[in-house]
This record gives C-alpha cells, sequence and structure tokens, in this order.
C-alpha cells in the first residue's frame, strides 16, 4: 500500500493530552512505568476499526476542546467518552470512522460520558520509539505531554480500504458502578471485618486522581504496617496506613510498600479509567489466585 508524509496540527490541545499505545513493557527492570493508553478497550477497538497493527499510536485526551488540522487524506477513528465531534463545523452522529480530506479540521466538544477519549489515526501516528514504545512520559520521551501548535507526524494511505459498516462504539460497559478485581497478594492480611466493608462499600472517586493513581474518598480503617517493597502494576489497589484506598493506574511506580489488598480485572482497569471526579464504585471480588 502507498503511503504518503502527512501531518496534523494541534490548533488546540487540552492540557493532559498524550500519545499513547498499548505501553513500555521493556521498562520495568529500570524502574520505568508501562504507561499506555488508561482504557485499553477504547484505545484497542479503534485501531481494530483502522486495520491497525496492536501498538498503534493514538491521541489520548482527558478534557474536551481539541482542534487539530489534518495535512493530508487519511482515515481516523474515535472511541472512549462520549463526545460531541465536528469535521469543519459539522456535528458528526457517529464517529467511530471518518474519512478526513486534505485540510479539514476536527474539533471535540464537551464530554457526555466518560471523562477520556482516542484519536487513532491509519497506521498510528509516528514518532521515536524509547524500549518499544512511542508513550509520552515525563523524563522519558520528549515532549512528555502534547500542546497547541504541536505537528503530529502520520502516513497518508491514499488507496486505502474503503469504508463499509457503520460501527457505533457504546458507553454503557464503563458506567456500571461495578468494578471486577481479584483478590490481592496481601488480601489475607486484611481482618475480616475489612474484608467485608471494601467488598460491600459505595466509594467516590476523590480529586486526587491522575494517570499515575486514582485515589477513594471513603476510608478503610487499618493498623497494618508497611511491607517490604514489592512488585505493583497497573490495577493494583493499595491500602495506605491512613485507610486511604489507592488503585495504581498506567504511570505507575513499578515497586510499592503499601499492602496489595486487591488487582483490578483489564476490563475493570479500563472502565475505572473512564469514571469522572465524584463517581460511585462498587469492588465486584472474583475468585482467584492471588497477584503476587
Amino acid at each position: 500500500m502507498s503511503q504518503v508524509q502527512g501531518k496534523a496540527v494541534l490548533l488546540r490541545c487540552p492540557p493532559g493530552s498524550s500519545l499513547q499505545d498499548e505501553g513500555r513493557m521493556l521498562g520495568t527492570q529500570f524502574g520505568i512505568p508501562s504507561s499506555g493508553a488508561m482504557d485499553q478497550f477504547s484505545y484497542r477497538w479503534a485501531n481494530h476499526l483502522l486495520q491497525n497493527q496492536n501498538n498503534a499510536l493514538a491521541l489520548e485526551m482527558a478534557q474536551p476542546g481539541l482542534k487539530i488540522q489534518f495535512e493530508q487524506a487519511c482515515k481516523i477513528s474515535l472511541a472512549g467518552a462520549r463526545v460531541v465531534v465536528k469535521v469543519n463545523q459539522e456535528t458528526l452522529s457517529n464517529p467511530a470512522i471518518i474519512s478526513i480530506a486534505a485540510s479539514d479540521i476536527l474539533e471535540v466538544g464537551g464530554f457526555q460520558s466518560g471523562s477520556r477519549l482516542y484519536l487513532c489515526i491509519q497506521g498510528g501516528f509516528q514518532v521515536d520509539q524509547f524500549l518499544g514504545s512511542g508513550s509520552d512520559f515525563e523524563s522519558v520521551t520528549f515532549p512528555s505531554k502534547r500542546s497547541s501548535n504541536d505537528c503530529l507526524s502520520y502516513f497518508s494511505f491514499p488507496q486505502s480500504f474503503p469504508i463499509g459498516a457503520k460501527p457505533k462504539w457504546g458507553t454503557t460497559w464503563f458506567e456500571s458502578a461495578e468494578i471486577k478485581a481479584y483478590p490481592g497478594a496481601d488480601w489475607s492480611l486484611l481482618s475480616a471485618e475489612q474484608q467485608h466493608q471494601i467488598q460491600t462499600s459505595t466509594f467516590h472517586l476523590s480529586k486526587f486522581s491522575n494517570r499515575m493513581g486514582i485515589q477513594l474518598e471513603e476510608l478503610i480503617p487499618n493498623q497494618l504496617e508497611d511491607l517490604p517493597t514489592n512488585p505493583v502494576f497497573p490495577g493494583t489497589v493499595q491500602l495506605t496506613p491512613g485507610g486511604r484506598i489507592i488503585v495504581l493506574m498506567r504511570d505507575a511506580g513499578v515497586t510499592g510498600g503499601y499492602p496489595r489488598i486487591l488487582h483490578l480485572s483489564e476490563e475493570g482497569q479500563s472502565q475505572l479509567a473512564q469514571k469522572k471526579v465524584g463517581d460511585p464504585i462498587r469492588f465486584q471480588l472474583m475468585e482467584s489466585i492471588a497477584v503476587g
């Protein structure tokens, strides 16, 4: 398939936007977080629609306001949060797959449901790879976040596949408050009362939430001491000495000393990534071998 180099100009870029793929799997031995798309389900769906390779780079947004102009014709896909999308000021009813002409301007309005949106482009955005990934991260890539007037490189495929189907991305799967989780490596250290409280309580997302971790408002009384440093992963749920529950996300460190009480399922991690400050969640405990 022939290809032409193209550029997309971020005429207006919402704060916190970054390029993300499936994650940097080769950096943990150096203490480098995996990074990658917070909502892997939405990211993979949009790339699948474009027939991209699994690790193709996408633009992740956590706030509305994107305005981007494409230099060359291309195909793009949007998934994740339900948003208002316009091309050349015309509102689109279904932005799952969009054929973009040269000089077209795409705009993303308010988030109606969810909190993260993925813009994928056929062939993926093109940047230098570091440790097998192009995911943006502070002190690893430059820039570590995207801003207005930045240019993103991509390949335009003049003879690309025609658009036949009209798939539509739903949001009901992440709107449920039930989050599937498995017993963590240190679940057995909790008292029966603590375990019961964690399984039956409704928690709410606090304002102290970002790509590193999501804190919950409600406290669990805790007298456990910190443990020796142990491996942690995206989805690990920790309990601090003060009783605060923290769910580690994609930019979290690779080790920690707090008890690892739960580990979210892969779907649960994507579901939590779409929650907003103040949203309620409940842990639905699944039977499994403890994560170590």
